[in-house]
């Protein structure tokens, strides 16, 4: 199945990504009111996607995508159900994103690539529209299979370098929407030490590691705890406009939208207040 001529879901030009299942309805309000475009949840959310109509319904133009479902975790049945619900009482304002998680945690024993295939082979019976799903993509057989099967790809802890080789992969017509991590501090030591407590989980999983090693780090600079030169590419830090002219760089590569996760000692806490210190240089 091709990709049929469709607009590009429509995100704004900035999100939030959220490391949670959930997302409360008066936090999403308050993201909306700062004028971020989308919120992204991850943490591979439930297939029957229970919180999503609550903060549809305390928000009025705010998207909200998954960020992603895990096709290990997440029946695609369940979840087609879910969509259609979702579709229904708030049209277009839903983006489901898809992907197989980490090999690693999983004890299944069929090829991620394949697993990924087959789930977007039971959506499509499904009648989840190709228009209104993104895939998690790094690999160069990914993000085809995203430009093929879907509205486009969801880059997860890349770099602008990344962005600018998979528009070039992909072509101007799908969504290109990746990840970006941010730490609102000048203090560079205490960024990078904040930086490389988020990004030790995935300097154990494969998929990360050979995407970094394509951009061109080293050996040396993915082995654990990571050179100081890859937590500065996956991690911006410092003033709000230094943050945000690190975020418009993945503008400048080809991205149509940027996700923001905001790190830091509790990112509960700082999320707001960072996001409403950035909202000047990226929204304003």
């Amino acid at each position: 199945m091709t990709q049929p001529v469709s607009p590009k879901p429509d995100l704004g030009k900035f999100g939030v990504w959220i490391g949670s299942r959930s997302l409360a309805p008066e936090l999403a309000a308050q993201i909306e009111s700062l004028g971020y475009g989308a919120v992204w949840i991850g943490a591979s959310p439930d297939a029957d996607l229970a919180w999503a109509e609550p903060a549809l319904a305390q928000t009025t133009s705010l998207q909200l995508a998954t960020g992603i479902v895990n096709t290990w975790s997440a029946p695609a049945n369940t979840v087609a159900e879910s969509y259609r619900r979702i579709e229904g009482a708030y049209p277009q304002r839903f983006l489901l994103g898809v992907g197989v998680g980490h090999r690693e945690h999983t004890q299944e024993y069929q090829k991620p690539y394949d697993k990924l295939v087959e789930y977007l082979a039971e959506l499509d019976a499904a009648g989840v529209p190709i228009g209104r799903r993104v895939l998690a993509a790094l690999g160069p057989r990914v993000l085809r299979l995203a430009k093929e099967r879907s509205a486009g790809a969801h880059p997860y802890l890349t770099t602008p370098e990344h962005t600018a080789t998979s528009r070039e992969l992909v072509g101007s017509s799908v969504l290109l929407a990746p990840e970006h991590k941010v730490v609102l501090t000048a203090d560079r030591d205490e960024a990078r030490a904040i930086g490389r407590q988020f990004v030790d989980f995935y300097l154990g999983l494969r998929n990360y590691v050979n995407n970094w090693l394509r951009l061109g780090f080293s050996a040396d600079d993915v082995r654990k705890p990571g050179s100081d030169r890859l937590i500065d590419a996956l991690v911006a830090y410092g003033t709000p406009d230094a943050i945000a002219e690190r975020l418009h760089e993945h503008l400048d590569a080809g991205a149509d939208h940027v996700a923001i996760q905001v790190l830091g000692a509790s990112p509960g806490e700082q999320l707001l207040p960072t996001l409403s210190e950035l909202a000047r240089p990226l929204l304003g």
